[in-house]
């Protein structure tokens, strides 16, 4: 029996019992579509974590405080909580000369209320130098950004993110407007003058970076003493960002980094961690893929649950068809004849279920994509590979489920084949 013949007869087979093969095939379309709705989901988190971290500027290097620790408890702070990192910190990487370090930021991050007239806004104040923009990729969209002179100044000046000025003025114009800048519940507040309004930012991170608004760091150490550590002093920061040219090996950076705070902070273990944009993509890529995996797992468990499917109607179909078997025995059809054609129906069944499942699944990943979902918009990257993967799979289920019941009914005694009814 050639190919063409079985697989003929298969369509034969498959066409007198279209519901029984239909919601046969159901089970596999689930499976595979699971597989790729779920991949698709994976792959777009991390598509969307990676666009993120991307969105923060290019060839970056960020220095955050470390753990803070209670002496008398001896308890363990979260990373970042410590004060150990504080504006000199700036200086000295500024100065220390690390080839491949372009410029350097350093951010004091306080959460506040924006105000003017009736409309307030919550929004995160970045205190910080007039460099943050050339680190961070950042445009103003108008006025300008607050220069040199004003940070050392002490200025009471301030750039809005286009969504915070969308917010508090509308249409109108805010440069040369006045904005309070409320703390501690509204017990401490300042009055700003705005000079500039950044271009919306666009991207995975365009909420953060539009709801932020700027002012000089001396602006907010000067005027704001709690803010100071312990021992007085210096302020500490928030975070240190560096740019790096393009090209740069940001692990011999990191080091060199690493070497003049350790040195300046006089201490033999960081009291900070140094990470690159990679550390932080290469880190979410692993949680993303664990996720990816877990998910395409999950699915999976559906696709072999078909699969059992395919081949309990299988065997079913070789025990209706006893006495059809034993007819082509008898008129010559050897026993790979019939493993051919009852494994031929199996495949047809799994493939034709795999391409159904695959656009399905193609079709609610992109149906997805873009959507909001428990206050989260969804993102979905369908990858090639995964449609693959879940058609071969699906076609691989086929021939497995197929060959078992094909033995079956190659161990049919055909003169007792031909005797049932």
């Amino acid at each position: 029996m050639s190919l063409i013949d079985a697989a003929r007869v298969a369509l034969r087979a498959i066409g007198g019992n279209r519901l029984r093969s239909g919601l046969t095939a159901l089970g596999l379309i689930i499976g595979v579509s699971s597989v790729i709705v779920l991949i698709a989901v994976g792959q777009g988190t991390q598509k969307g974590i990676t666009d993120e971290i991307e969105g923060l500027g290019t060839d970056l290097i960020f220095v955050e405080p470390g753990s803070s620790s209670d002496a008398a408890t001896g308890t363990q702070g979260a990373p970042g909580t410590a004060t150990t990192l504080v504006l000199s910190d700036v200086d000295a990487l500024a100065t220390a000369g690390i080839p491949g370090v372009t410029d350097l930021a350093g951010e004091l991050t306080i959460d506040a209320q924006v105000i003017t007239g009736a409309e307030n806004v919550g929004a995160s104040v970045i205190g910080t130098t007039s460099e943050w923009p050339f680190v961070r990729d950042a445009v103003v969209g108008s006025g300008s950004f607050f220069s040199i002179a004003d940070v050392e100044n002490d200025e009471l000046v301030i750039v809005l993110g286009a969504a915070t000025a969308e917010d508090l003025f509308g249409d109108d114009d805010p440069i040369g407007e006045s904005v309070r800048i409320s703390l501690a519940g509204g017990r401490v507040t300042f009055e700003f003058n705005v000079i500039g309004v950044m271009a919306p930012r666009g991207g995975a991170d365009a909420a953060e970076f539009d709801a932020q608004v700027y002012v000089p760091v001396n602006s907010l150490i000067s005027r704001l003493g709690f803010l100071r550590n312990a021992a007085g002093g210096d302020v500490p920061l928030s975070q240190i960002t560096i740019k790096t040219a393009p090209g740069t090996d940001q692990e011999v950076t990191k080091q060199l980094v690493n070497d003049v705070l350790l040195f300046k902070h006089a201490v033999t273990e960081p009291d900070f961690e140094v990470q690159s944009q990679d550390d932080l993509i290469s880190a979410a890529s692993s949680v993303s893929n664990t996720l990816s995996l877990l998910l395409g797992s999950i699915a999976g468990i559906s696709l072999l649950v078909g699969g059992i499917g395919v081949m309990n109607i299988m065997l079913v179909s070789v025990t209706e068809r006893t006495r059809e078997i034993g007819i082509r025995r008898a008129v010559g059809a050897q026993a790979n004849d019939i493993v051919k054609q009852f494994v031929t129906e199996a495949l047809l069944l799994c493939a034709a279920g795999g391409v159904v499942g695959i656009l399905l699944g193609v079709g609610i990943s992109v149906g997805l994509g873009g959507r909001e979902l428990g206050g989260q918009e969804m993102t979905t990257v369908v990858r090639a590979w995964s449609i693959a993967l879940a058609f071969v799979v699906a076609v691989g289920v086929g021939l497995v489920s197929g060959i078992y019941p094909a033995v079956r009914a190659t161990a049919v005694d055909p003169i007792a084949a031909l005797r049932n009814e």
